[in-house]
């Protein structure tokens, strides 16, 4: 019996580890960008709006250290230390929110922002953040630090139908 439950346990922990291993879809963002037109100097031209309506650029590939250093700061300030996921944030977030009475602090890290960003159309609900959680640890061990602020600068909305911060720096400040 002894032998039978370990087993068990044995082949659930390696389904487990497979299904966290390929939950991350190759591709997090398949939405159409807009069609960008540079000089041969990199300087931008011009665009045409994405087929969806959305302004949106194509991956930055890299961002500036004052935006890093400012998303950071007001978003997560401990994005270099955790997996993916701050537990401290989280408990403190259910704190201030039973104490609240109502949801009041979130416990988002950026990485977790990315994967929501990325799943398009979901709902807000307690079972949708564990999966964000779930994926952010996935996300953290496919990707670098610095290549997750990418993902996030270039995806994040700024507004309107507006996407990432290269589009946002165009279309406000040209």
């Amino acid at each position: 019996m002894k032998k039978k439950i370990i087993k068990i346990l044995i082949i659930l922990l390696v389904v487990g580890l497979y299904v966290f291993w390929t939950s991350l879809p190759k591709n997090l963002f398949v939405a159409p960008t807009a069609t960008v037109l540079y000089d041969d100097q990199g300087q931008l031209l011009g665009a045409a709006i994405a087929k969806d309506g959305q302004w949106r650029f194509p991956k930055m590939e890299a961002i500036p250290k004052k935006f890093e250093q400012a998303i950071i700061a007001f978003e997560d300030q401990y994005f270099y230390k955790h997996p993916g996921v701050n537990p401290v944030s989280i408990f403190r977030a259910m704190r201030q929110n039973l104490k609240a009475g109502k949801i009041v602090s979130g416990a988002s890290t950026l990485s977790m922002q990315v994967i929501r960003l990325s799943r398009t159309g979901k709902n807000r609900s307690v079972w949708e953040k564990m999966k964000e959680m779930i994926l952010a640890l996935r996300l953290e061990l496919r990707y670098s630090k610095k290549e997750i602020l990418n993902l996030y600068a270039s995806y994040a909305p700024f507004g309107g139908n507006t996407v990432g911060l290269e589009t946002a720096a165009w279309r406000y400040f040209s």
